[in-house]
């Protein structure tokens, strides 16, 4: 399941991703998220549960120092703090915010795409238009520069591709990851 989803995260090409986990398929999502981030953190990886949805666990699977970075940008910022982000605080402050907006579960808090790193502008347009309009629908809804989607998409695409055909040589993504 890393594999098909997260892997542009766990390969380096992407800040964040989002899983969607069922509790009856898995017993303790915190409890994992807590063994995969200490695991994985030598490798620049955390692994958090942001929203427990009844019978499903969201869980974000990020590199901290990427993510970081991705919303210290201007434009990042500005949009953050228009949904009432606290910008001078840590990360994990941030972070926080995005759990509480993601437990009031009135309005999904579609800002959440600055955190899996699509573009400020496509997430604007997405808020401002409740998702109508868009000019392609890939791993995000694109309003604007949808030929860098596309080599976006594309590149996401090949770490998946990647990660698969590692998994099907028969070498684990703890392999792959703490080699680097």
């Amino acid at each position: 399941m890393l594999a098909a989803h997260c892997a542009p995260t766990l390969l380096g090409a992407k800040c964040a991703s989002l899983m969607s986990l069922s509790k009856e398929q898995f017993d303790d999502i915190p409890s994992l998220a807590e063994l995969y981030s200490r695991r994985f953190s030598a490798c620049g990886l955390c692994f958090q549960v942001v929203c427990d949805c009844g019978c499903r666990s969201l869980l974000l699977v990020y590199r901290p120092a990427l993510l970081r970075a991705r919303l210290q940008r201007a434009d990042v910022a500005a949009l953050l703090h228009r949904q009432g982000y606290p910008l001078r605080e840590s990360l994990e402050a941030q972070l926080a915010f995005l759990r509480a907006r993601l437990a009031r579960k009135r309005a999904f808090p579609h800002e959440i795409g600055l955190f899996l790193g699509y573009p400020p502008a496509d997430v604007a347009c997405f808020i401002r238009t409740g998702g109508a309009g868009c000019k392609l629908s890939g791993y995000w809804k694109v309003y604007t520069d949808v030929d860098a989607a596309r080599e976006t998409f594309a590149c996401y695409d090949a770490c998946r591709a990647c990660l698969q055909h590692v998994l099907a040589s028969g070498q684990t993504i703890s392999q792959l990851l703490c080699a680097a």
